[in-house]
């Protein structure tokens, strides 16, 4: 064994005896390493073996630009000469100045406010607590309640646990959390009320969107004790890339607004050209009373957190000290300054490389791509928004069974595709695709390719 080969197991040890990793069974790893990634570069991760892996779920929906991207270092490195912490309360610095007017700039009225966090949780804790104390000092105390969706998902906070749907989430921390109505889930290959698929552009489904009933009703008889109305826009990530009609999203907003209740959209995931449009929302033209932002916002390099707002939610909270209206949140790195660099490093890169403007080719490459393997009588549905598609994994296509828990199909297939190059993390067994917005038309075929034989090499039809 060599000496760098020495230095690498001695590692592992040590990350067996010291880490505990997220979302990770860590017995999985008592006999298994896990990928130990040295370096990244564009859309590719390289292990300390040296061996290549695309990076297809963009470091947890992260990475925008790709790894090691030169711009946003330079932001970043510059921005470490100067200021590389301070706190945010009465306190201020360019970058994150620069970063609000950009954020403001890019969101249509009357978005206008931004209030920084560190992560996506916080991002919609904010939102959520702003909503709340807005109805309290606007003469509407009694709006304390909230909306959301089954399967849905705004982060591990305590908070947002209460508003997340997730089934596999769920279990210990339930006595910790507060109660929100939810909704049935727009989940249209999984019809709660059996109804046939459509096309999810189609701006009149032929279901009529029976499954808003349930929210038409509630908000007849609850809107006054309701604050907010929270989900992601079009597409439900951890709940198991769920797309859903753009008809739902336009209807849900007016229903909110008819009601008087508040409209947050949580785009942690689906922000920044994701969906082919800067932001999901966009595709309804609707807007939100708070949008929740957080990963691509630095382009994925560095943590951070946006709540961008209202001028009439700002008002609510602006006054006299003594009349108590503070909003009292906060947090050590709110408006850190390299991250704060960072996402001007990535807007820089949105305009200088005309990341929008090319990104049709490339999502219409992944959309034909996807479904040369749609016959695969394992592949159940296939579903695809941008630079984002989902197989879902069935044992019975026909009956839309699926594979017993216990066989572990999407673990499977993670641990077949790292032998093929790609990272394929499951959502239980729906195998997605989120792809950073620099992957080429030739990369995208490439990762097709490497993905259907990692189905045909691990799935029994």
């Amino acid at each position: 064994m060599s000496k760098v080969e020495k230095k690498i197991e001695k590692l592992l040890d040590a990350d067996r005896q010291y880490v505990w990793h997220p979302y990770t069974q860590m017995k999985d790893y008592k006999d298994r390493d896990p990928l130990f990634v040295e370096r990244g570069e564009g859309v590719f991760l390289y292990d300390v073996y040296g061996n290549r892996y695309y990076d297809t779920i963009s470091s947890w929906w992260a990475i925008l630009h790709g790894h090691n991207h030169p711009v946003i270092k330079a932001h970043v490195k510059a921005q470490m000469e100067r200021l590389e912490q301070v706190h945010f309360a009465g306190t201020t610095h360019a970058p994150a100045i620069n970063l609000a007017q950009k954020l403001v700039e890019l969101t249509p009225e009357p978005l206008c406010k931004v209030f920084y966090s560190d992560n996506g949780s916080t991002a919609c804790e904010v939102a959520i607590k702003m909503s709340l104390q807005y109805w309290k000092q606007s003469g509407r105390p009694e709006k304390e309640k909230f909306i959301s969706l089954e399967r849905g998902y705004h982060g591990d906070t305590i908070g947002m646990l209460s508003l997340g749907g997730v089934p596999m989430f769920k279990g210990p921390f339930d006595c910790l959390t507060f109660h929100s109505h939810r909704l049935p889930t727009p989940y249209c290959y999984r019809c709660p009320l059996g109804l046939e698929n459509h096309d999810m552009d189609d701006p009149e489904p032929a279901c009529s969107l029976a499954c808003l009933e349930d929210l038409e009703d509630l908000l007849r008889k609850e809107a006054d004790k309701t604050a907010a109305i929270i989900m992601e826009p079009l597409l439900l990530g951890a709940g198991g890339m769920i797309i859903y009609p753009k008809a739902y999203l336009s209807k849900v907003a007016k229903m909110a607004k008819d009601h008087g209740v508040h409209l947050i959209l949580d785009e942690v995931a689906t922000g920044f050209g994701r969906t082919g449009r800067m932001f999901a929302f966009e595709h309804c033209q609707i807007v939100p009373d708070f949008l929740c932002l957080s990963k691509g916002l630095t382009g994925g390099y560095m943590p951070m957190g946006a709540t961008v707002t209202t001028q009439e939610i700002f008002d609510a909270f602006y006054d006299d000290w003594e009349k108590g209206k503070t909003f009292f949140h906060g947090h050590t790195f709110t408006g850190n300054p390299l991250s704060s660099s960072a996402g001007l490093g990535s807007l820089e890169i949105f305009e200088k490389e005309e990341v929008l403007t090319r990104l049709p080719g490339r999502i219409n490459t992944l959309a034909a791509g996807s479904k040369k393997i749609s016959n695969h009588p394992n592949i159940g549905d296939i579903r695809h928004i941008g630079m984002i598609c989902a197989f879902e994994i069935v044992q019975d296509k026909t009956a839309k069974k699926a594979f017993d828990s216990s066989k572990r199909i999407g673990f499977q297939i993670y641990l077949a595709g790292l032998k093929n190059g790609v990272i394929l993390r499951p959502l239980g067994d729906v195998i997605y695709l989120f792809l950073p917005l620099c992957t080429t038309k030739k990369e995208i075929d490439d990762i097709l390719g490497r993905t259907f034989d990692t189905f045909n090499e691990t799935l029994p039809g």
